[in-house]
């Protein structure tokens, strides 16, 4: 899909650019807004501005922050923190004025794509005592605000309990699984122009991915030579005819395990995997986990 010898981060923005205008993203966005009246950013990997800045829901006390120099560094620092400490797994670190960050990272098997980043609240109604902690603070870094407003600002921030923000985080991490899933599509996907003979390739792929579909047999399809087509595929895709044709099974196994009835091996063996064993080692480097793990996961998530 892109060229191969680019950067991860470099494919992140890409792929968030590409999310940020699906209309699954801006639906739950709106949703997710507006019911929890907390700011939601999807951001790449290694972004170097602040999340959430510019937001209408964005907390006043942040916005003020994000004015002065020597706030919006230590901002900047948290928000470095609390993504690489949520590369794996979601994570909450603290800011200097004890206001909760958070980053949900969405993972597509190995890699990871980008976060899904929410916060700017207090897990406890603030106290007198930890404004002037939180003043004295900006008055040693010699930041130029107006103490009254910050104060004003600092005491509108939003209060939830433990249980409401874990719930909270909860929603996003289900969501983060539902966007990981979209960029597996993504991956596998036409993003710019592309010869004819490519594009009747990924048709002839989509028609036939549930047979033992090999490099040479799509090639002749489309009246090209193997060594030819396994460069142009690999230059147009960014993935080889290998890493394609799994990742496009593993989206039909995702789907048909959406039945709950459905077996693992029933799935495997209906998308056009050979043995079991190929399935799970596949399966498991393009979603990350197991497929038995996928299936049980999904069908609780639906359950709950």
């Amino acid at each position: 899909m892109t060229d191969p010898g680019e950067t991860p981060s470099r494919r992140s923005r890409t792929i968030v650019d590409q999310l940020r205008r699906s209309e699954v993203y801006r639906d739950y966005e709106k949703a997710f807004q507006e019911t929890t009246g907390l700011p939601l950013s999807l951001r790449p990997v290694e972004a170097f501005d602040l999340a959430n800045q510019g937001s209408q829901f964005a907390n006043p006390f942040c916005a003020l922050m994000a004015t002065t120099n020597q706030s919006c560094a230590a901002c900047l620092q948290l928000q470095r923190k609390v993504e690489e400490a949520g590369n794996l797994e979601p994570k909450t670190l603290k800011c200097f004025a004890g206001l909760c960050d958070s980053a949900v990272p969405i993972r597509v098997g190995q890699d990871l794509i980008a976060f899904l980043q929410t916060g700017q609240i207090l897990l406890h109604r603030p106290t007198r005592r930890e404004f002037s902690t939180v003043a004295r603070q900006l008055i040693n870094w010699g930041a130029e605000v107006d103490l009254k407003q910050v104060e004003e600002a600092y005491f509108q921030t939003r209060v939830l309990t433990r249980l409401q923000y874990d719930s909270i985080l909860r929603l996003l991490a289900i969501f983060a699984q539902h966007l990981a899933s979209l960029s597996n599509q993504l991956m596998v996907q036409e993003e710019k122009s592309e010869s004819p003979q490519i594009a009747r390739a990924r048709v002839f792929i989509g028609e036939h991915q549930d047979e033992d579909l090999s490099l040479s047999e799509v090639a002749r399809a489309v009246n090209m030579s193997a060594f030819y087509f396994c460069k142009m595929f690999k230059q147009a895709t960014g993935l080889t005819f290998t890493d394609y044709l799994a990742r496009i099974r593993v989206e039909k196994v995702k789907n048909l395990l959406l039945d709950p009835h459905k077996r693992v091996s029933e799935a495997a063996f209906a998308a056009g995997f050979q043995s079991l064993s190929q399935f799970n080692r596949v399966f498991r480097k393009v979603a990350g986990e197991a497929p038995s793990t996928y299936r049980d996961r999904v069908h609780r998530t639906v359950a709950a």
